[in-house]
């Protein structure tokens, strides 16, 4: 009797995680909530409560991880993505830092909603410092919602970042079987469960049944190459993106700079063009020292520097091939190292 209540203590002592075999590799994932921890009012209605569940639950719905890696969860945040802030980005920033600093894990998966993963994506590519592998993860269904997708995308995330071909590559998201570079990566439908591209490059590679494969390399230089780095208390200057559309007043740009934004993203029209109005109201922000940056509203495409704007004459930059999101975020984190506007034109071909 003693015996077989031996066996089944052991049975839930491995199951739970607690104990695994040590020659796997070791996974944190850093929880901030989203739909893939959302409970609903009923398994067959699509509304929900972002962030409802603890990562303690998530992993209990995913016992098959426990084969791939060690893993421990640690709670960052509980909100929907739509709540995602600057602050929970740079904690996330210091704490991934720290975790491969102190050698307690091998590779970070983060839990996150769908709404601003992309962004938080990109920042964490540019933040990061270790060639440990990163890889974000989230779902289009909440856990109580039938055939939820989250379970699936986090086994999947689990494997991708205990893959050894995963080092190296920078923050990678990982959702419906693709797997995406952090800087690329877009959102790209509402509701759908193919809800991630990169339209620009296409994916990584894929993990199906278990398996990694990559089929592509980012040529942009990623974490032990990036100058860029955030501390806790570190004051990120204020970045607004401003969208063009036909008959655009250019008060829109006004009201931003006299409200403090120390740089601007233009979400163009086309190739990051806009309007006589914008014009203007540009010129007028740039003798302010606001530095702005064209960007794109286009789904892909990039936006090219001296084309049918004069950009030198203008005092403008442009985006590269980064959308008006990740571009926003290039920029905030460019202020914090100069001013100088070709030094920030650089980061845009560069990273």
């Amino acid at each position: 009797m003693k015996q077989v209540m031996l066996v089944i203590l052991l049975g839930v002592f491995f199951l739970n995680g607690t104990a695994q075999d040590a020659s796997l590799p070791r996974v944190k994932i850093l929880a901030t909530g989203g739909t893939i921890a959302g409970a609903g009012v009923s398994s067959e209605r699509a509304g929900y409560k972002a962030g409802a569940l603890p990562i303690d639950e998530l992993l209990s719905a995913v016992p098959q991880i426990h084969k791939i890696a060690r893993v421990t969860g640690e709670q960052i945040a509980s909100v929907g993505s739509q709540d995602i802030s600057i602050a929970i980005w740079q904690k996330l920033a210091v704490r991934i830092n720290e975790i491969f600093a102190k050698d307690e894990a091998d590779a970070v998966v983060i839990t996150h909603g769908t709404d601003t993963q992309e962004e938080t994506s990109y920042f964490l590519d540019l933040t990061v410092h270790y060639k440990n592998a990163v890889v974000i993860t989230g779902s289009m269904r909440p856990a109580t919602g039938i055939s939820a997708d989250g379970p699936k995308n986090l086994y999947d995330a689990v494997t991708v970042a205990a893959n050894a071909s995963s080092k190296g590559r920078g923050v990678l998201v990982c959702f419906n079987e693709g797997i995406f570079d952090g800087r690329d990566v877009v959102k790209i439908s509402t509701t759908k469960l193919n809800a991630f591209a990169s339209p620009n490059t296409g994916a990584l590679g894929q993990v199906y049944d278990g398996k990694v494969e990559y089929y592509s390399t980012s040529m942009r230089e990623v974490n032990v190459g990036s100058p860029f780095s955030v501390k806790l208390d570190s004051k990120i200057p204020r970045v607004d993106i401003v969208y063009m559309y036909a008959d655009a007043p250019g008060s829109l740009i006004d009201c931003a700079v006299s409200d403090g934004a120390k740089g601007l993203v233009i979400a163009g029209v086309g190739n990051g063009n806009f309007d006589k109005a914008y014009t203007e109201a540009i010129k007028a922000a740039v003798k302010k020292g606001v530095i702005v940056c064209r960007a794109s509203r286009c789904v892909s495409g990039r936006v090219v520097l001296e084309d049918e704007i004069n950009d030198k004459e203008l005092g403008t930059i442009v985006s590269d091939d980064l959308n008006p999101q990740k571009a926003r975020v290039l920029l905030m984190l460019g202020l914090m190292n100069t001013s100088d506007k070709a030094k920030l034109q650089e980061y845009y071909f560069k990273y």
